[in-house]
């Protein structure tokens, strides 16, 4: 030890301390730079962008509207021509079909051609049904 001292708590004290000003600042905060738009400027694109498409679409849904109504109209215009087509085709094949029923039962006695031997409700055949698609 050191002359004169009986103890070490007879020693002077000796402490480290701040230097005259304080120590600098520590930077812990995340320094991250502004890359883009905010969140709010991201829904409002999103949102504005999301409008111009439900617009779009509700145009092309009124085109496709007149589109059927158009192709409807023109179904409608020529059924009146179809079916006298069909008409004239089925009278034909009906007139053929009397001429070989004749053929056929000529030597059956009280057959009459065009006659159907049972009593049934006569159809027209069906060519279809015009329905919007």
């Amino acid at each position: 030890g050191t002359p004169g001292m009986k103890s070490v708590k007879d020693m002077a004290v000796r402490q480290d301390g701040p230097p005259p000003g304080g120590f600098p600042a520590i930077r812990y905060g995340r320094k991250i730079p502004n890359t883009g738009p905010s969140g709010i400027a991201i829904f409002g694109i999103g949102a504005v962008i999301m409008l111009y498409g439900f617009y779009k679409v509700g145009q092309n849904n009124h085109k496709r509207k007149d589109w059927k109504r158009e192709k409807l109209q023109t179904r409608m215009e020529l059924m009146p021509v179809l079916q006298a087509e069909e008409d004239i085709r089925f009278i034909e094949a009906q007139k053929e079909a009397w001429s070989l029923e004749s053929k056929v039962m000529k030597d059956v006695k009280g057959w009459n051609v065009g006659e159907k031997p049972l009593k049934t409700r006569w159809l027209p055949p069906s060519t279809g049904q015009i329905t919007p698609s």
